[in-house]
């Protein structure tokens, strides 16, 4: 028995093969990077406003004192100390929905429209 052994050479893959790294663009991207967009929001412990919220503030002549910042401030860390995400905060003559997560007010409603309103979408509420 004489039986031949043969070698196949291993194929050679394409130049566009799928492990290849994807082409960069030339051109940077825009805007601020991912860093400095982090160390922003990292920096600022201060609490944010959506656009809504400012909008209702403004339409409905809600002003905020110094001091109602710091109640609210100190309301939304002990949310957030407890795990809460979405929060009611109650304020004086105001009720507002926070997002602990991103520390961003939502949205927020004074005493005249509080009537006959349903807050959806919260798992915990504070009484500042």
């Amino acid at each position: 028995m004489t039986d031949s052994i043969r070698f196949y050479p291993r194929p050679v893959p394409p130049s566009g093969a799928p492990n290849a790294p994807a082409p960069r663009n030339a051109e940077a991207p825009r805007g601020p990077s991912f860093d400095a967009v982090l160390e922003k929001q990292l920096k600022s412990g201060s609490l944010q406003f959506s656009k809504h919220a400012l909008s209702r503030m403004e339409s409905r002549g809600i002003k905020l004192s110094d001091s109602d910042m710091a109640r609210l401030e100190t309301a939304v860390q002990a949310v957030g100390a407890k795990g809460g995400k979405e929060s009611l905060v109650l304020l004086d003559q105001t009720a507002m929905v926070v997002s602990v997560r991103n520390n961003t007010v939502v949205t927020l409603v004074d005493r005249e429209n509080m009537q006959g309103n349903v807050f959806t979408n919260i798992d915990s509420a504070i009484i500042a």
